[in-house]
């Protein structure tokens, strides 16, 4: 039984959360509150998100020393897709503090004892698997343009797509490419483990309330793919330093955009009783 529990939850009968529609202003909330939760204890945050600068410097060498340059871009994308998985740290320090605790690194480090960590394993599978394909394609797009021998440097790179007859296609269908991945990642995880920490729904209902949330919610939510995907961006440039400070604040108003676009489960049952 213990598959049925990942895919559906830990209750004896399917619960699908109630969707509340939200507006653009409510992003600058979910943004602020995040910010505020970030400020609260900085030096726990920049701790816990260190791993990804070290992680994105030791990426710039590999890619040098084995002349995969061309998924340099692929790979700075590539956070969007797996950034809601890696930030699951900071959903755990905004819901202990929203609960009115003092949490520490810590406390976030324990977020892998959750009861739905079986569910959120399962859709953080489904994004490596996304960002898996997302690599192959882009590397399956550039070689169809310039050949399987890759760039030795940077520079090169740069030279490559900005004066080679091929370039100009590169940018604009990787870009496409990468914005359809973005997209689907977007709708099956928006909220999906903020939700799963929050009610141990399972899997299924985690990504179902997600994609409902983008369906009912378009423009919100396209708008905070677009404002993450571009956080992530910046971020990226210094050497994937900036992810420090990035990542947690995205990380924490992930939270709060999830407390605004899904009705509590004490006020549904309220209303049940």
């Amino acid at each position: 039984m213990a598959h049925i529990h990942v895919m559906t939850g830990a209750g004896d009968r399917l619960d699908l959360p109630v969707i509340r529609h939200i507006t653009l202003a409510d992003l600058g909330l979910a943004l602020a509150r995040g910010a505020a939760d970030f400020w609260a204890r900085p030096s726990h945050y920049v701790l816990l998100m260190l791993i990804y600068p070290i992680i994105g410097i030791v990426l710039t060498i590999w890619m040098n020393g084995f002349n995969t340059w061309p998924l340099l871009y692929p790979l700075v994308g590539g956070f969007a897709l797996i950034g809601p998985l890696a930030a699951l740290p900071l959903y755990e320090i905004s819901r202990r503090r929203e609960a009115g605790l003092d949490p520490s690194w810590r406390d976030a480090i324990r977020v892998v004892h959750s009861p739905a960590m079986g569910g959120i394993v399962a859709v953080g599978v489904l994004l490596f698997v996304m960002f898996t394909l997302w690599l192959a394609s882009a590397q399956a797009l550039y070689e169809s343009l310039f050949g399987a021998a890759p760039p030795h440097t940077l520079t090169a790179l740069l030279a490559q797509v900005t004066g080679a007859p091929g370039g100009a296609t590169l940018l604009i269908l990787g870009t496409g490419l990468g914005a359809l991945f973005a997209l689907a990642a977007l709708c099956t995880s928006v909220i999906a483990f903020p939700l799963l920490l929050d009610r141990d729904v399972g899997a299924y209902v985690a990504v179902e309330t997600s994609l409902r949330a983008v369906w009912h919610n378009p423009v919100p939510l396209l708008a905070w793919g677009v404002i993450v995907g571009a956080g992530l961006f910046l971020g990226a440039l210094p050497l994937f330093v900036g992810l420090a400070v990035v990542l947690p604040i995205f990380g924490h108003a992930t939270w709060h955009l999830y407390r605004l676009l899904v009705e509590p489960a004490s006020m549904i049952r309220s209303m049940e009783q």
